[in-house]
């Protein structure tokens, strides 16, 4: 700002600036003298100039307390303490299906063994627990030295057992391969930082103006890593269970698990009450959550996991898992449909007839026969549930015998095997019973029930109230405090009486009688409907469609005793169907080409 005094000419007061020059000058022009303007801007720093040096405080900092609860677990610890749980809740559920099948004492060794290569075959599989928090403060030291030896990564363990794989080569040659792939690796990854470099450098194209400017690639979020995958939830050992009944070639199916898990007989629901306090006292709320399910696994997802583990271990260690017992299995969908052993005997030809394969996956069946080079190795279909394969396979014979499209098919002569079926009107009365009777059947505490407190008797209050003291009281008040591992699996006092040959038989017979039925009648008129003449096939995909009332009844009837959707068992209908198309067809054609044959 100009100075405020008085023009040694003029005495005026009134200064102003000029921009240019930088003169200060009054009113009347007159120019002030002995005045200079300084700028303190430095475009060039001479040889001696000074520079001021900065000194870092010596004052420490407090540190930041932090307000987490030291009694929580996080990271990979606590990833490794929620398998322990899991695994904890697979010793409970190993002890009380061996408490409720009678099962024998080689099913826990077969769990035992098929829960290890489970997690080792994880995507990814859990890390050793850290010794530094098992070890008392001690023997830290001993540990940090033990420690600070080199140790592969898991990474680094995944890619020496592929190239073991692919080459076959021992330990030693797996250790030096994967050295070497780590220098590959470095010089590709410099490789590849030159080139994206030099593919940033402007070029001579890119001086040119254009019309339209490239966009930039939009850059993609990270995808935020899970804790716990796919394959960790806690219905992978009732999977493992599965498999070990597999094994054991034991006749069960997904849907007893099921049912076992919604009586609270299988420890899976609210498992938490069930763990010791020393377990559930370092579970932060994500693992909470993960090991607290809400509803019991459906069949097809106990399938999925079933059959992964079983491909898995067939193809990683060379395990194979045996064929489904499936006699007895096939017997339970005859009778859940009301058959009788002659629907029994067809249904065995017509699924040996169009292959189904009786594994926990397709991969583990034979592959199909190929002719020609486009043939597929296997069909559509190939994986679906097994017992949900055996029950359409009942659907389509009894399609055949009786059409269930609402005309009667009847048998020309006596020597058809259609006239020892029974008449399809008692047929399906006897199922449509059978269906009232398991719905009014349900228990109040099965998911399939929706009826509300307020519809129940005193019966079913008492019924739900002993249920309730089961299912949700603490495990404190129901058993005095012990050990977890020595409670499910105490040593072995008296061994558990079997079945005698007399029990065996008399179950046997109650499990083969039937209702009496009359047998199909005959009618040898020109006119009427042969069995198997006909057959009506029904696109699962047309959803506008609608099915008629006798097969919509068979399909619920079997849809319930599987455990699955109706729309789960008509594509498997269909698929079977098509398959018995295509051999008739291919029958036919043979007998044409044998009689043109003859002819000539």
């Amino acid at each position: 700002m100009a100075p405020r005094r008085k023009c040694h000419v003029c005495g005026s007061k009134q200064w102003h600036k000029e921009p240019t020059s930088g003169i200060v000058t009054c009113s009347e022009g007159h120019v002030l003298q002995n005045y200079r303007t300084e700028t303190h801007e430095v475009t060039e720093l001479g040889p001696h100039a000074v520079r001021k040096r900065t000194l870092k405080s010596g004052r420490k900092k407090k540190e930041r307390q932090s307000k987490a609860d030291p009694k929580l677990y996080h990271g990979e610890r606590a990833r490794f303490h929620y398998f322990q749980c899991l695994q904890v809740l697979f010793r409970m559920q190993i002890s009380a299906l061996i408490r409720l099948w009678e099962l024998p004492p080689e099913f826990e060794l077969i769990c035992r063994d098929i829960w290890a290569l489970n997690l080792a075959l994880l995507p990814n599989p859990p890390t050793p627990e850290p010794l530094l928090h098992a070890l008392d403060g001690s023997e830290q030291d001993h540990a940090s030295k033990a420690s600070s030896s080199p140790r592969p990564s898991p990474e680094a363990d995944e890619q020496n057992e592929r190239e073991e794989r692919a080459d076959g080569s021992d330990a030693d040659q797996s250790s030096s391969s994967s050295g070497s792939s780590s220098v590959s690796e470095s010089d590709d990854e410099e490789l590849e930082e030159l080139m994206r470099e030099n593919s940033e450098t402007p070029s001579d194209d890119d001086d040119e103006p254009t019309s339209t400017p490239r966009p930039r690639p939009t850059a993609r979020r990270p995808r935020k890593r899970r804790t716990f995958g796919h394959y960790d939830t806690p219905a992978s050992t009732v999977s493992c269970l599965v498999v070990a009944c597999w094994t054991l070639r034991l006749p069960v199916m997904y849907v007893d698990f099921v049912r076992s898990v919604e009586s609270y007989e299988l420890p899976y629901l609210d498992p938490l009450r069930l763990l010791p306090e020393s377990m559930t006292s370092h579970l932060r709320k994500h693992t909470v959550q993960a090991l607290s399910p809400h509803h019991p696994p459906s069949p097809l997802y106990l399938h999925q996991l079933a059959s992964r583990l079983a491909r898995l271990m067939y193809s990683t260690y060379d395990i194979y898992t045996p064929e489904m017992n499936a006699a007895p299995i096939l017997w339970k969908s005859v009778r859940c449909l009301h058959g009788n052993p002659l629907i029994y005997v067809l249904t065995k030809r017509l699924a040996r007839l169009v292959s189904i394969p009786l594994t926990l996956h397709r991969s583990l069946a034979p592959a199909l026969v190929r002719t020609k080079k486009r043939d597929p190795t296997f069909h559509k279909q190939d994986s679906a549930v097994p017992e949900v394969a055996l029950v359409s396979a009942v659907i389509v014979v009894m399609k055949m015998a009786y059409g269930l499209d609402g005309s009667p098919r009847h048998p020309q002569n006596a020597e058809d095997p259609a006239c020892a079926l029974p008449v399809l009107s008692e047929l399906i009365r006897a199922i449509r019973n059978a269906e009232e009777t398991r719905e009014a059947a349900v228990s109040p505490m099965s998911t399939e029930h929706h009826s509300s407190v307020l519809d129940m008797d005193d019966q079913m209050l008492d019924d739900y109230l002993q249920f309730c003291e089961k299912a949700l009281l603490p495990r404190e008040d129901r058993m005095p405090a012990r050990n977890v591992t020595t409670t499910n699996f105490p040593l072995p006092e008296n061994p558990v009486p079997r079945p005698t040959d007399s029990e065996r038989v008399g179950s046997a017979q109650a499990d083969a009688d039937y209702p009496g039925m009359n047998a199909n009648t005959i009618d040898d008129s020109a006119d009427a409907l042969r069995p198997g003449q006909k057959y009506p096939v029904y696109n699962t995909q047309d959803i506008l469609g609608t099915v008629p009332e006798d097969l919509e009844l068979v399909v619920a009837r079997a849809a319930s005793w599987a455990g699955v959707d109706e729309d789960y068992i008509l594509g498997v209908v269909e698929r079977f169907e098509r398959r018995v198309l295509r051999w008739w067809e291919n029958v036919k054609r043979k007998e044409r080409h044998a009689r043109s044959s003859a002819s000539e």
